[in-house]
């Protein structure tokens, strides 16, 4: 009955739509990208047709497939016949340019014609052929599949997908050397629709390309729209929902990537569900090709003395400690590790030498051009690839951006201060160099008392000092929160130096930074100063003494001796994170949507999805100093 009923149905489909759609039995081992390719329609065609269809398709299944868009008017092209040659004579001050341009032919021509040029320069007196050509327009058929398109100015990788309804994974598989940057006039293959099918780029709106098991709900929590609002300014909504890569329409007053607002510590490791084996690729600069394997003194010597060895054996033991860890919990890892060598000519050898396509994640290279290029080589197999130690030049759709960017460290911070009810007053202290910055935070906080360091009279260039009656009658009585802005190592330690001295019972001075870097470090630098004026800043991450009796921390105590650096920190955290997501989801992209935030001994993340490229960390810390130790603030 359930076969007759089911025959029936298909019956009067096709009888309603007629011509205009056809059938297909599904065969094993096809997808609806396949599928869609192969009747040159968009898989969102076929998911508007076939509502019930999953993910997955069961053989001998029966796909509605509607008639193909794509036009069957052969395109033109042109090309350039050689009919015959013309006889010269060269003339004083003639040069191939100057011959290529007035006879209208290319200097490689002219050289073609007459093959001593190839080793010879032209001279007064030389008898050449110069070629002539005639042009030729023929239509050529492109299988019915694709034209050609000129990219306009201003337009990137997702304004061509949305004008011809595709996705940008759709788009990069139609061209395989297209460049991550489009230039004005690069030719790029896309569908062969008619141009009334076309969609129009508006500027007077948003795009947002819809993430992998987006819903309404979620669209609407990110961008305040409801299904019927976000339906009426794209109404092919309402024929095939939503679906991953998707390109919406949206308002242009409408930031859909504005902050996230603050959610709660998801504990995966009591929601892991896939236990599946986890495939993982260590790819790191141990650089053994410099190791003398027959010499122990001068391997240990050298391990103590390479700063960049000794961070990535810090970060592999933490990672190795991190598999432990999960392996308690029932999560099974494949690790493999590569030695990228710093070099990017090894990398590609490590790429062209493996396949990676069944990996889960790789983490690695620490080198920007060695990840970028793991990055785009992985993506076309949609591997994640996992920036641990470094930010990305360039954050592909595969990309996981552990490391916030600093505009956020610096939101964080100006936030965090305009929430303190205690502050009576806010003063800015900067070098010359940080007059930008400077200006940024006294539109931040209007009433603010802006001082800048004094010049060298000598030099006019920056002395990197203040005056110490430039502080003269700044702070009343209560709590002055202080910016202090530079880069110089002097200028911040004598500034710390005279705050230090000026804080009081009546007078608290809180000193703040939003880009805590090394003029903050070092023995000039006082530590007992900087936890009497509470220093603050953003940082990515905490210290760990906060979680000294850790099992982490006690175990790798045991095993090394040691306390683990902050790079040993990260590399637990970032490896346990990892894996916990993987275990908690079919794969990282579903395990890392924007409402899962993690901790761990001294790093916490939670991703979110830029509108077209990768995932970056938004999770971050402000801490301060307090009894010469370095905390979390409140």
């Amino acid at each position: 009955m359930k076969k007759f009923i089911s025959l029936l149905l298909l019956v009067f489909t096709l009888s309603v739509f007629g011509q205009n759609y056809k059938t297909h039995k599904v065969l094993k081992g096809e997808t609806i990208e396949s599928i869609a390719k192969q009747y040159l329609v968009t898989p969102f065609d076929i998911y508007a047709l076939n509502p019930d269809l999953k993910a997955r398709l069961k053989p001998n299944s029966v796909l509605i497939i509607p008639n193909s868009k794509v036009k069957n008017e052969p395109q033109k092209e042109e090309t350039r016949e050689l009919v015959g040659y013309k006889n010269h004579k060269v003339k004083r001050k003639e040069t191939l340019f100057s011959l290529s341009q007035k006879y209208d032919v290319s200097i490689e021509e002219i050289k073609k014609a007459n093959r001593f040029l190839y080793s010879e320069n032209l001279k007064k007196g030389d008898k050449l052929r110069i070629p002539k050509f005639k042009t030729v327009i023929y239509k050529k058929s492109f299988s019915n599949t694709i034209k050609k398109y000129v990219v306009q100015p201003k337009e990137g990788k997702w304004r061509i997908a949305y004008k011809f309804g595709i996705t940008v994974d759709e788009l990069e598989d139609l061209n395989p050397n297209m460049k991550d940057v489009l230039q004005p006039g690069d030719e790029l293959n896309v569908p062969n629709i008619s141009d009334n099918e076309e969609k129009l780029v508006e500027e007077d709106y948003n795009y947002y390309e819809v993430l992998p098991k987006e819903g309404f709900y979620r669209l609407k929590i990110k961008t305040g729209l409801s299904q019927e609002e976000l339906e009426a300014l794209n109404p092919e909504l309402k024929e095939s929902g939503l679906k991953a890569g998707m390109v919406l329409k949206l308002p242009a007053q409408l930031d859909a990537e504005a902050e996230l607002s603050r959610v709660e510590t998801t504990a995966l490791h009591s929601n892991l569900s896939n236990f599946k084996t986890k495939k993982i690729a260590l790819m790191l600069p141990y650089r053994l090709n410099r190791v003398d394997v027959d010499s122990i003194t001068e391997t240990k010597e050298m391990i103590k003395n390479s700063r960049l060895l000794s961070v990535v054996l810090d970060f592999h033991a933490g990672a190795l400690m991190a598999l432990d860890s999960a392996k308690q919990l029932g999560i099974s890892t494949d690790l493999k590790v590569f030695d990228t060598q710093f070099q990017i000519s090894k990398t590609r050898n490590i790429l062209e030498g493996n396949s990676f396509e069944d990996y889960d994640a790789v983490i690695g290279p620490m080198k920007a051009e060695c990840f970028d290029r793991v990055a785009t080589t992985l993506r076309r197999d949609g591997v994640p690839v996992v920036a641990a130690m470094n930010k990305p030049e360039e954050v592909y759709s595969n990309v996981f951006q552990t490391i916030p960017e600093d505009e956020l460290l610096r939101k964080a911070m100006i936030n965090y201060v305009k929430a303190d009810s205690l502050k009576q007053k806010v003063v800015i202290i900067s070098d010359l160099s940080k007059t930008a910055t400077s200006e940024m935070l006294r539109s931040e906080f209007p009433g603010a008392k802006l001082i800048y360091s004094r010049k060298n009279i000598k030099t006019g260039k920056d002395g990197f000092f203040i005056d110490p009656t430039d502080l003269e009658e700044v702070f009343p009585k209560g709590r002055t929160i202080v910016f202090l802005e530079t880069e110089n190592n002097a200028f911040a330690s004598s500034i710390i130096s005279l705050l230090n001295g000026l804080t009081n019972e009546e007078e608290q001075i809180i000193l703040v930074t939003l880009d805590k870097n090394r003029a903050f470090e070092g023995k000039n630098i006082d530590n007992y100063h900087l936890s009497n004026l509470n220093f603050h800043y953003p940082s990515v991450n905490k210290n760990f003494e906060d979680q000294s009796n850790s099992s982490f921390v006690k175990n790798y105590k045991r095993t090394y001796g040691v306390s683990p650096s902050k790079y040993a920190s990260r590399g637990f955290d970032v490896t346990l994170d990892l894996l916990l997501r993987l275990a908690s989801a079919e794969d990282l992209y579903e395990g890392s949507t924007d409402d899962i935030e993690t901790e761990y001994i001294e790093n916490k993340f939670r991703y979110n999805k830029a509108m077209f490229g990768g995932y970056v960390n938004e999770a971050l810390y402000v801490v301060k100093y307090q009894d010469l130790t370095i905390v979390k603030a409140e």
